[in-house]
């Protein structure tokens, strides 16, 4: 339901119900809105309350605002992308990594190049690569998403999820071709919040980095603000300036510029002049994702969705107090899958029952189960225990508990 009207005063959210609600988020424009926003919830008795808060001048303060405010969370959507942009940078390799049971389990998507030793061969085929505690759990290609079998093929230029540790995860990206190792020589296009939060993270690693910005004032502000970085006045979309700064020899160019179109172009050119570098482009506006689906770029960053996503995975912690069992979730290929690691809590049908004997839902993988710190990617004889964490992959909607992994 919508209503129309200022959020910030007590009759509007009066009118909306504030009342009766267990959860306000406010994300407008303006930070000191929102926290205003959510000191009133507050003190109308919402008991969890939710604030974007942006703007770098407040970062420090973020802790004693929680505390002052009780919020229960605040979001800073570009802090979010130069955290997510930095993890990927530090395995050039992945496309995408999410992690399950408190860091012990990575689930990490990479393309399958022409070389790969599993470029056409059936999963079966190559299970001694796969033996070493890791599992294949999703498979993207042609705009589809396949949960495969033993006896799906796997083509180069598929895109595939691999669950495992962080240690068995990281031995077959050696083994595939895959570079694990994380870039040091970094050059950032444009010069927003983005870059300035992903400069401050790289450059507290020891790894250079170029920010090439188009604005003189704007080079001004990041030069106070960045010690471990270098600050290039500069067109990010001329060409011939790029190659005179180097972006033919970096390990990694991340084009973070106002426009979505010229993220994507300056993107391919970074491809097209350094084929081995790993590429981060920035795209805000969703309705692109026919047209990024068939161009050669490595990796896609949507703010907007890394910021939903922490939102929702807040929501489903809620939830998992008053009866849902889901830890951790992430959504794959555009929502069309989702990655859920569920704790079991009690004894239920699935508990102690060999999965093989288990009638599973279809389009259902149960990809790894965590046992007190312990990592098993399971086979039919395998089984769920009381206090598992249990990480299945599936393009099922609306599990909310183990029990739903069931026909």
């Amino acid at each position: 339901m919508t209503i129309k009207g200022n959020g910030a005063t007590f009759n509007i959210l009066d009118e909306a119900g504030i009342k009766y609600c267990d959860l306000i988020i406010a994300v407008t424009e303006a930070d000191e809105l929102n926290l205003y926003t959510c000191l009133i919830a507050k003190n109308a008795g919402v008991k969890r309350t939710i604030a974007r808060v942006r703007n770098p001048e407040y970062t420090k303060d973020i802790p004693r605002l929680k505390d002052e405010l009780k919020l229960s969370m605040a979001i800073n959507p570009e802090q979010t992308c130069a955290r997510e942009i930095a993890r990927l940078l530090k395995y050039s390799g992945a496309i995408e990594i999410d992690t399950f049971a408190k860091g012990f389990v990575d689930l990490i998507k990479f393309r399958i190049r022409d070389n790969s030793p599993l470029a056409n061969k059936k999963i079966v085929e190559k299970a001694d690569l796969l033996k070493n505690g890791v599992r294949i759990c999703l498979v993207e290609r042609d705009r589809q998403c396949f949960i495969p079998n033993g006896d799906f093929e796997i083509l180069p230029g598929d895109i595939i999820s691999v669950v495992g540790s962080a240690k068995s995860t990281m031995k077959l990206l050696k083994k595939l071709n895959v570079n694990p190792h994380s870039c040091q020589n970094i050059m950032i296009l444009g010069g927003g919040r983005i870059s300035y939060y992903l400069a401050k993270s790289l450059g507290e690693t020891g790894a250079k980095v170029k920010i090439v910005e188009r604005n003189m004032s704007r080079c001004e502000i990041l030069s106070e603000g960045l010690d471990n970085a270098l600050i290039i006045h500069g067109n990010g979309m001329d060409q011939d300036f790029l190659i005179s700064e180097g972006i033919e020899h970096t390990d990694a160019v991340v084009t973070l510029m106002n426009s979505d179109e010229e993220n994507i172009i300056m993107s391919l050119f970074a491809k097209e002049v350094n084929p081995d570098a790993k590429v981060v482009t920035e795209i805000n506006n969703f309705s692109f994702r026919k047209i990024i689906d068939s161009l050669p770029l490595d990796t896609i960053i949507h703010p907007k969705f890394l910021t939903g996503d922490n939102i929702v995975k807040y929501v489903k912690g809620m939830q998992n107090s008053v009866g849902s069992n889901i830890e951790t979730s992430y959504s794959l290929f555009g929502e069309q899958a989702e990655a859920l690691e569920f704790r079991v809590r009690e004894e239920c049908m699935v508990v102690g029952v060999p999965l093989s004997m288990l009638e599973l839902k279809p389009d259902l993988l149960i990809a790894c189960i965590n046992r007190h710190g312990k990592i098993i990617i399971p086979n039919g004889t395998d089984t769920i225990e009381l206090n598992d964490t249990v990480i299945v992959v599936t393009k099922q909607k609306g599990l909310s508990d183990l029990k739903d992994i069931l026909l």
